[in-house]
């Protein structure tokens, strides 16, 4: 919870938070040391997030089904782990297993044209059955076709606002169809509605969580360009859709094959580019559903997991692996003692029995 706190405090973002860290070796020190720090800089009354607060962006995000998976757990993209400026936390709502397979980004415009959406949902579609995971931003148009044409090999939505905040509305079904098969994914608080800035730190997400990021249609000065830079500097490839030269939508994927882009007309080449997905992991069964558990059995299983916890730290993959359950069965038992004040949570996944 410490982490959370510290996370959501004022001026505190992902590279701060990792040197606070740093500098003061746990996330208790360092919200201890942050008031005289801001004052230091001319902030003088400078507060840090009340625990309140991240109480109940907890107890919300139970609420939403969601769970709260910290940088360095198993379950947090190994490739967005990589990038400079990663997320500490993701919330996460669906099927985590999709985050194991090889992942592409595809991205474009809102007002995309109808031969626009076809080509991405096409893309989208083949991608998924020669075995990639497509990542995209649930936004309108190319997004929403490319997570609308990889639906039954699951998709990943990473949205800009809290995890549980559907935009635009209009989505909002393709939102739910996600993440039967897929996910959704946000580093922002658990009920937050989006604002423009987001979406620019959005897009990192999306960028760092593919090997490849794929532009279909894109203006001049569009996000999915933003997307595209942004996957260059992460040391990631960028392919895109070449269109008409009188079409402006076009005119920001002309420029990207002009600087070196590799050109795609269709899945293949983005196949040949990449190689096949299954020789670097194979296709991994989609995880159930969790069926809803009876009192008794909650109560049992809380039992079990405080059994096998003590005061001295705990990976929680090992934890997982000696119950014997899905991850995903887990994590909302974890959250519900965490609450409750029965498990503390450190980063790197450990865990330990309160006192």
């Amino acid at each position: 919870m410490s982490h959370l706190r510290l996370l959501r405090s004022r001026r505190v973002g992902p590279v701060t938070y990792a040197r606070l860290l740093a500098e003061h070796r746990s996330a208790t020190g360092a919200l201890d040391a942050l008031p005289q720090i801001a004052r230091n800089a001319g902030v003088p009354d400078y507060q840090v997030c009340p625990i309140g607060v991240v109480r109940g962006e907890l107890k919300a995000g139970r609420a939403a089904k969601a769970r709260l998976v910290f940088k360095g757990e198993p379950d947090f993209p190994r490739a967005l782990a990589d990038i400079d400026d990663a997320p500490v936390m993701l919330w996460m709502i669906g099927v985590a297993s999709v985050l194991q397979r090889p992942m592409v980004a595809l991205v474009g415009a809102r007002n995309a044209s109808s031969l626009g959406t076809r080509m991405a949902r096409k893309l989208a579609q083949e991608l998924g059955e020669a075995g990639f995971t497509v990542v995209s931003g649930l936004a309108r148009g190319v997004d929403a076709a490319a997570h609308d044409g990889s639906l039954s090999t699951g998709t990943v939505a990473v949205v800009a606002g809290g995890v549980d905040v559907i935009y635009p509305a209009e989505n909002a079904n393709l939102a739910q169809k996600i993440t039967k098969n897929g996910l959704r994914v946000s580093d922002q608080p658990i009920g937050l509605h989006p604002h423009a800035r987001h979406f620019v730190a959005r897009n990192r997400i999306i960028s760092g969580m593919a090997q490849a990021t794929i532009v279909v249609e894109a203006a001049a000065k569009s996000g999915s360009l933003i997307t595209a830079r942004r996957a260059l500097d992460q040391g990631r490839d960028v392919l895109a859709v070449p269109g008409h030269p009188f079409d402006a939508r076009a005119s920001g994927c002309n420029m990207l094959i002009r600087d070196g882009a590799i050109l795609v007309r269709s899945a293949h080449d983005v196949l040949d580019h990449l190689g096949d997905p299954t020789a670097i992991a194979p296709k991994l069964p989609l995880e159930p559903v969790p069926q809803p558990r009876g009192l008794r059995e909650t109560a049992l299983l809380h039992a079990d997991i405080l059994d096998r916890l003590s005061p001295a730290p705990m990976a929680e993959d090992q934890l997982i692996r000696s119950l014997g359950a899905a991850p995903t069965a887990i994590a909302p038992l974890l959250m519900d003692l965490e609450l409750d004040g029965k498990v503390i949570r450190q980063a790197g996944g450990i865990l330990a029995r309160a006192n």
